[in-house]
C-alpha cells in the first residue's frame, strides 16, 4: 500500500516537474524573442549593424546648429569583405562649411557655461552621462555598437567591446556630481586683509576635436565628452572610414539629453577641414 502511494506522488512529481520545466522553456524562449526584436528596435539607432551591405547602404550625415543633414558630395565606403559599396559617407567640401563656421561662431570666449554662468549645466552633463553609461551597460546596446566597430575596423569581438566597455567605465565615472568637480576652483590668500586671488578652470568656447581611425568610438567620446564638461563647443571630425560609429553614438548621446545645438559633426577631407579652422579662428 505504501509502495502504491509512494508510486503516484512520484508520477505526481515528475509531472509538476515537466510542467514547470516546459513552462520556464517557454518564458526563456520568449525572452529570446523578445531580445531578438529589441536589438533592431534601438531607440536611437538609424542603422542595423549585422544588416548594413551593398544592398541596404548606410548614410552617414552631418549634424550642424542641431539638424543632421545630407550632402551633395557622397563619399562611398567599400565592404572589406566583400568590395561592396555599403556605407554612403555625405562629405562637406570648401563650399559647405559656413553653416559649421557661423554655429561655432555664436558660442562666446567664456564658452556655453562656465562657474559664473549657467552652472546648473554640469548636473545636466553629470546626468547625460549617467544615462549614456546605463544605456551602453544595457547587452543589447553594447553589442551593437561592438558589431559596428567590427564592420569598419580589423578588430575582433573583444577588441571591439574593450572600446565599448572602456567608454561606459568613463561615463560611468562622470555621472553624477563628477562633472561639476571637474571645475574645482583654487584661492591663495592675498598680502593683507581681504586680498585673495582667485582661479578658476574656464573653457576656451568654440573648438575642434579630429580623431583617428584606429578607435572608432573610445577616442572620440573621451575626448567629446570632456571638452562638452568643461563649457566648449566642440565640431567633431572623425576618419570617414570609421564615423558611422560615432554617428550612431551622437544619437544616443541626443536620447539621453544631450542638447543637439552643443556639438557639430563633420565629414570632410583634410583640406575643408583646414578651411573651416582658418574661418573660425
Amino acid at each position: 500500500m505504501h509502495r502504491i502511494v509512494l508510486q503516484r506522488e512520484i508520477r505526481s512529481r515528475a509531472s509538476h516537474k515537466a510542467l514547470s520545466w516546459f513552462s520556464s522553456y517557454n518564458l526563456f524562449r520568449e525572452l529570446n524573442l523578445v531580445a531578438i526584436e529589441s536589438v533592431h528596435s534601438l531607440p536611437f539607432a538609424t542603422v542595423e549593424a549585422e544588416g548594413i551591405s551593398g544592398s541596404q547602404p548606410a548614410e552617414v550625415q552631418n549634424l550642424v546648429q542641431g539638424k543632421w543633414t545630407r550632402s551633395a558630395a557622397w563619399n562611398t565606403l567599400v565592404d572589406p569583405l566583400n568590395g561592396e559599396p555599403f556605407i554612403k559617407v555625405a562629405e562637406v567640401d570648401g563650399n559647405g562649411i559656413q553653416p559649421f563656421v557661423e554655429s561655432l561662431s555664436k558660442c562666446p570666449k567664456h564658452g556655453l557655461h562656465n562657474p559664473f554662468k549657467s552652472p546648473e549645466r554640469y548636473l545636466l552633463y553629470g546626468d547625460i552621462s549617467a544615462k549614456a553609461a546605463h544605456m551602453l551597460a544595457l547587452p543589447k546596446v553594447s553589442d551593437f555598437f561592438t558589431r559596428l566597430i567590427q564592420r569598419v575596423s580589423p578588430k575582433s569581438y573583444q577588441q571591439a567591446f574593450g572600446e565599448v566597455y572602456v567608454t561606459q567605465k568613463f561615463l560611468e565615472n562622470f555621472s553624477g556630481d563628477q562633472v561639476r568637480f571637474l571645475a574645482r576652483s583654487f584661492a591663495v590668500p592675498g598680502n593683507h586683509i581681504g586680498q585673495q586671488s582667485h582661479g578658476y578652470r574656464w573653457p576656451y568656447g568654440p573648438v575642434a576635436i579630429i580623431t583617428p581611425f584606429n578607435f572608432p568610438l573610445e577616442i572620440p567620446v573621451l575626448q567629446l565628452m570632456g571638452a562638452l564638461y568643461m563649457g566648449n563647443k566642440p565640431v567633431l571630425k572623425v576618419d570617414s572610414k570609421v564615423s558611422i560609429v560615432m554617428e550612431q553614438m551622437m544619437r544616443l548621446l541626443h536620447y539621453c539629453g544631450l542638447p543637439a545645438e552643443d556639438v557639430d559633426f563633420i565629414n570632410s577631407d583634410g583640406k575643408t577641414m583646414n578651411k573651416l579652422l582658418m574661418e573660425v579662428c
